[in-house]
């Protein structure tokens, strides 16, 4: 009699516990699907399916989760949309992330960071917006790494001559469709390291080269110096910038649009 008045406790425990263990991660055993969403420990920010606009198809993203507008802030498949709600986000028995749609063995989209068979692999979403996947406890990919069309703060734009990466902010195509558009923001290595915003291949704009306060055609960024702070980095191993709220408690992010907007935003509640 007792055993069997104990078991829905037992079952109400493990239910709790497989739920509670779920809300910002992804394991191996545990993926996600359409219709899932997880969401940072702050309750910053939400990882699952979206169509965009009026588009049908469905991309893997990250979003704020709190701000009544869906503001999207990284795709992961972003030239390779789902034409259904079978999408699927999983850990690979290799350690990678991988996006499938349904019958297809071949990912839409993966981070191509281990290829290790492990069962000690697990991805986070963080409260900085940042998707990490981590293998043993150490970090071997990060969204952050891998920007679309905005930059959040504590991210970078720049170069990583170690790991061979280019961070750099790419638009969408258009607001209903998140493909790789015509507009980017890029460092030019070349000389004195400056940004720039292209066209294609054609510099259309230029912020200049850092002079320590402010990119030097960027005048107006001097009346927020005591907003935000910048973590500027030019060595031999890496070519950077990152900035980040000196409050910390502001929605804000610098994006570039579909149609060649560079812009910084940030979100006021009415």
């Amino acid at each position: 009699m007792n055993h069997v008045k104990t078991l829905p406790i037992i079952s109400l425990i493990v239910f709790m516990h497989q739920f509670c263990t779920s809300l910002d991660t992804i394991t191996i055993n545990q993926p996600i699907v359409d219709g899932d969403v997880i969401v940072s420990t702050g309750q910053t920010f939400a990882l699952g399916f979206f169509s965009p606009g009026k588009s049908s198809y469905r991309y893997l993203g990250i979003w704020y989760n709190k701000i009544s507008e869906k503001t999207v802030v990284w795709v992961a498949n972003r030239d390779s949309p789902i034409n259904d709600t079978s999408g699927v986000l999983s850990i690979t028995s290799h350690g990678n992330l991988a996006l499938h749609s349904r019958n297809q063995t071949t990912p839409l989209w993966f981070t191509n960071a281990s290829a290790l068979p492990t069962n000690n692999c697990v991805a986070q979403l963080l409260d900085s917006g940042n998707l990490v996947l981590f293998r043993s406890g150490s970090a071997i990919w990060q969204s952050f790494e891998h920007p679309t069309n905005n930059l959040l703060p504590n991210s970078k734009l720049g170069l990583d001559r170690r790991k061979g990466l280019n961070w750099f902010l790419t638009s969408w195509k258009s607001s209903d469709d998140p493909g790789t558009g015509n507009f980017s923001y890029r460092f030019n290595p070349e000389g004195y390291p400056q940004l720039f915003l292209y066209e294609g291949h054609v510099p259309k704009w230029r912020a200049g080269y850092w002079n320590g306060v402010r990119w030097s055609g960027v005048p107006a960024m001097q009346r927020y110096s005591f907003i935000f702070n910048y973590t500027i980095v030019n060595n031999e191993n890496e070519i950077s910038v990152s900035w980040n709220d000196v409050y910390g408690s502001v929605l804000t992010r610098i994006v570039v649009n579909e149609s060649g907007l560079f812009q910084r935003l940030k979100w006021h509640d009415d």
